[in-house]
């Protein structure tokens, strides 16, 4: 087998963009594959964490024959936020979604006039595809008491951000409705209601779809888009396909064929399946011959949820997070420094290993560039062009002015080459010292931390630098007032940002 080579980014959804269609035939445009795992640990990668015990066969094959980046971040701790900025290339502090992330039947986020990446990339004459969770607000039907109709149309979705073909889950797994939505309607005319389930396996009572189970949501995702480059592989208009896997977020379900393959836990199991999802798409694109044109990109929303059992998988040696302090919904590092694998052939030279710090919202400016175009002054505001990275011709570094970081509480964080200055004190999320925990103990409202020698995250240095501290507060005050955290005209917010979560109460 040939080797394979993806673009696996993690994406959030916008909406229409108002440039006219362009053709890409004569522009030999390259495939843009976007895999996206849910709360997968930077250390649940074996190529980023030799010392851990899951082995990702083929996620270390892209590594090995890609471009590995050990400084990526997603836009937030947890995954609503992250996906927007993903789709949008805009942090999601600045719409409506201050904290937390979207419920079953809350409204979208994205509004349609907000340029996405797929309405960018179709307008450039791209075939666009969205298959797997979605997790932004939809706009469900209801009748005249104010009650869904979960199989009348449903607005809002894919199909209104530039995706022709949606096909997936609306949420994550674990929150209702669990149905399969293809296009803009369930797929199911059947409704029941499924009880709550503990423990690693855990979902939420709900309504279900008479065809949907959850141990079967992983395969079927992967076939649709096995079956949607089957479709398209060979066609005059090049493919770009965000693929947002619903694993190894709860309920943790892998199938027969992987249970006890890690020699861990089943959350260490269903890494191994989500690692073998990434390699039936690289066979796939195998089979088709058009690898070395394909841009694949694989990462993470967020970090590890506690749900993977973190005592348990260290009776194993295992740490999610691996050497970073704190997982999921933190503002510590383990909380948003996430995997990232770029590979394509034609363009990246195999086999290196980035440094340079990046974020998911890197996105869509990256493929601005790929296709020679420019974005508009209210286009991806946070987004900066990765491809000086691709291709080793970044002549000035740092390769972003700075970073900021979000917690599920809606804490920020802003990181400038090594210094990373924290908004709250604790972690702003799930970890100890949990806000509440913090606010009681009475410690520091600001920490300060320089991650060359303190990647830990353990010596806060807020009041021995104030000079710093003075410094990154008024870069991050900057970034709030100026609507964008990248060169060019200010834009709006959508209401007001505060430094402070507790204002959002």
């Amino acid at each position: 087998m040939s080797d394979i080579y993806f673009l696996i980014i993690v994406v959030t959804f916008a909406t229409g963009c108002n440039k006219t269609v362009g053709t890409s035939t004569d522009r030999n445009l390259p495939n843009i594959i976007y895999i996206l795992a849910d709360d997968l640990g930077y250390g649940d990668v074996s190529a980023f964490n030799p010392n851990g015990k899951l082995y990702t066969t083929h996620l270390d094959k892209l590594a090995a024959d890609g471009m590995m980046f050990t400084d990526a971040h997603s836009g937030s701790s947890v995954c609503t936020p992250t996906r927007y900025g993903i789709l949008t290339g805009r942090y999601a502090w600045r719409s409506s979604l201050k904290k937390g992330v979207t419920w079953s039947w809350d409204e979208p986020i994205i509004s349609t006039g907000r340029t996405t990446v797929a309405s960018f990339l179709k307008s450039e004459g791209y075939e666009t595809a969205c298959i797997g969770k979605w997790h932004l607000g939809l706009g469900w039907s209801r009748d005249t008491m104010g009650n869904v109709e979960l199989t009348a149309p449903i607005s809002g979705g894919p199909l209104e951000l530039g995706f022709d073909y949606f096909f997936g889950i609306a949420a994550s797994l674990d929150i209702p409705p669990y149905i399969y939505i293809e296009n803009d309607r369930s797929t199911s005319q059947q409704i029941d209601t499924i009880e709550e389930r503990l423990g690693k396996e855990f979902w939420r009572e709900g309504q279900i779809g008479h065809d949907f189970r959850h141990e079967e949501v992983l395969p079927m995702l992967t076939e649709k888009a096995l079956e949607y480059i089957d479709n398209h592989a060979n066609g005059t208009a090049p493919m770009f396909i965000y693929f947002p896997l619903p694993a190894p977020h709860t309920p943790i379900l892998p199938t027969d064929d992987f249970k006890g393959k890690s020699q861990t836990n089943s959350y260490g199991d269903f890494v191994i399946m989500v690692d073998d999802v990434v390699g039936q798409i690289m066979s796939k694109l195998d089979e088709h011959e058009i690898l070395d044109n394909t841009l694949l990109i694989f990462t993470s929303d967020n970090g590890c949820s506690p749900m993977a059992d973190f005592e348990e998988l260290a009776s194993f040696d295992h740490n999610p997070s691996h050497i970073y302090r704190g997982h999921k919904a933190d503002i510590y590092e383990g909380g948003h420094r996430v995997p990232f694998i770029a590979h394509w052939p034609d363009k990246i030279a195999g086999g290196k290993v980035v440094d340079e710090t990046i974020c998911l919202t890197d996105l869509l400016a990256t493929c601005a560039s790929i296709v020679g175009d420019t974005l508009e002054a209210n286009e991806g505001e946070d987004s900066y062009d990765m491809t000086p990275l691709f291709l080793n011709d970044q002549k000035e570094f740092p390769f972003r002015e700075a970073t900021v970081h979000h917690s599920v509480n809606g804490s920020f964080a802003i990181r400038e080459k090594n210094w990373k200055m924290i908004f709250c004190p604790g972690s702003g999320g799930w970890s100890e010292p949990r806000p509440e925990e913090a606010k009681s103990q009475n410690l520091p409202p600001l920490q300060l931390y320089d991650l060359d020698q303190d990647v830990g995250e353990v010596d806060n240095l807020a009041s021995d630098s104030t000079i710093v501290v003075e410094e990154l507060t008024s870069l991050m005050e900057k970034y709030i007032s100026a609507g964008r955290s990248t060169p060019g005209p200010a834009q709006q917010n959508h209401g007001d940002v505060f430094l402070n979560p507790e204002l959002y109460q």
